[in-house]
């Protein structure tokens, strides 16, 4: 599905396994946008189960996103829950959670976005009582577990 999306993704086309999910600005858009998607759909003898359809929805709620026509947002839910995440106790919780702020961590204005191939350094507190960490690069955070 995303290969044959691919010249519509992030452009009005969001596809998840075989969920496709149509978004546009304007009514007139939209309906220019719904008949490419279906007209590639045609051409690679793909077909919709009309029954789990639905067309022309004011906001969908889609695998932790808000659509609407001034485009997508995270779900305000999901920036809660790394905003309020627990501190990690365990190496698997830590690498959930670096999981977890690495993909939202370009909707949460205090984590910036790494540059991969620079280095990073990791700034750690251990205790008795858990382990805190803060993953920086250029002296700017980008991914902390949140103190509560």
């Amino acid at each position: 599905m995303n290969r044959i999306f691919s010249p519509f993704l992030d452009k009005f086309v969001v596809v998840f396994i075989d969920d496709i999910l149509i978004y546009s600005r304007t009514e007139e858009e939209h309906g220019k946008h719904l008949h490419q998607v279906l007209e590639v759909l045609h051409e690679k003898k793909l077909y919709a189960n009309l029954s789990t359809c639905k067309f022309w929805l004011e906001n969908v709620n889609f695998l932790g996103h808000v659509i609407t026509k001034k485009g997508i947002v995270v779900d305000p839910a999901k920036i809660e829950t790394v905003l309020t995440w627990k501190q990690p106790q365990t190496i698997t919780c830590i690498r959930s959670f670096f999981g977890l702020a690495g993909y939202y961590k370009r909707f949460i204005e205090v984590l910036v976005l790494p540059k991969p191939k620079e280095p990073y350094e990791v700034y750690c507190d251990a205790s008795h009582q858990g382990l805190e960490c803060v993953l920086m690069q250029h002296k700017k955070v980008v991914a902390s577990p949140q103190d509560n």
